[in-house]
């Protein structure tokens, strides 16, 4: 057996939002490395856990349940699934990807990318693929826990960020789909983000199988903001990075943590601090950005109508910490 019954027994209580939520994360656990005999070892003691529930949320009122933070990253995947997909295909997720709980909403904007270098039309699909693979497989580990796909603004909310960022002036378009370079420029901006989020959350995850599965996941995250990052750099289109980079860093609240690809004059092609680490974000950052604001809010951006979950709400500038 991988784990013995008070690991197990505990983290299935930590996971779980409620008892149906429990029974989902043991389904999930089966297909995830569990196994059959750990499972039934605490599908046997349900009862007991279910009667431990309020005892088990006093222990740290605060902190948000596995299924929670599983739930915030899922939305993320789906951003990203969708960009990705119809950059390389011209349509997004399927339906059957995109139900759950909470307000499943539609995307506007997004077509097909004229690309013209093979290699980055090859890493593209190759990423669309991996982005819908981490949807299908949050999907399956939530269970019936999992939100469904919010609604979802792609060319407003770049050319917004364009605008924010010097990019562009207010009133103009910014088509991200364009071309292979705006769309490489579009991609920066998600990819560091995703990095940093994974990052920022894996330790607040309890259970061992979804922390070992979110590092994976962070660890493809970084994959592809390499390849971003360097393509971008051997293009010569480093320069924008920085006003990017400096967008981020001005709603995200935290002073100067974020990198563009190219920092004092030189290539930066990995950002990370004097120790060679890469920074994490807080959710409330992430949302910042996804949302498009500096301030405390629920929605915004990339997301009308906010996100779905409990962890729904970004920060305020003049301090840290998730909301």
């Amino acid at each position: 057996m991988m784990f013995d019954q008070k690991f197990i027994t505990a983290a299935i209580n930590r996971s779980a939002e409620n008892p149906t939520d429990r029974r989902n994360f043991l389904r999930a656990a089966r297909l995830t490395g569990l196994g059959v005999g750990a499972a039934a070892l605490v599908a046997g003691t349900a009862g007991m856990a279910d009667a431990s529930d309020a005892t088990t949320a006093s222990t740290d009122a605060t902190a948000p349940s596995d299924a929670a933070i599983l739930n915030f990253a899922l939305n993320l995947e789906y951003l990203e699934a969708e960009f990705y997909l119809r950059a390389t295909t011209g349509q997004g997720l399927p339906d059957n990807l995109t139900g759950g709980t909470g307000r499943r909403g539609g995307v506007s904007g997004g077509h097909t990318v004229p690309f013209k270098t093979p290699a980055i039309r090859q890493f593209a699909q190759e990423i669309a693929g991996d982005e819908k693979a981490h949807v299908t497989f949050l999907r399956s580990a939530l269970g019936g826990a999992a939100v469904s796909r919010p609604a979802i603004n792609i060319d407003d909310s770049f050319a917004a960020a364009a605008v924010a960022a010097g990019l562009i002036k207010k009133g103009q378009k910014f088509d991200v789909y364009a071309s292979e370079q705006t769309f490489l420029l579009a991609a920066f901006v998600f990819e560091d983000v995703g990095v940093t989020a994974y990052k920022g959350a894996a330790p607040l995850i309890n259970n061992k199988t979804y922390l070992d599965a979110a590092a994976g996941i962070l660890a493809v995250e970084a994959y592809h903001a390499a390849v971003i990052r360097t393509t971008l750099y051997g293009l010569g289109l480093a320069a924008p990075t920085v006003n990017i980079s400096d967008l981020r860093d001005t709603v995200d609240g935290r002073p100067d943590d974020d990198q563009p690809i190219i920092l004092n004059g030189v290539a930066n092609l990995v950002p990370a601090d004097g120790n060679g680490i890469a920074f994490g974000r807080t959710t409330a950052q992430v949302l910042n950005i996804v949302y498009l604001t500096g301030h405390r809010a629920r929605s915004g951006g990339f997301f009308p109508n906010g996100v779905n979950g409990s962890i729904n709400v970004s920060g305020d500038n003049d301090r840290d910490g998730d909301d």
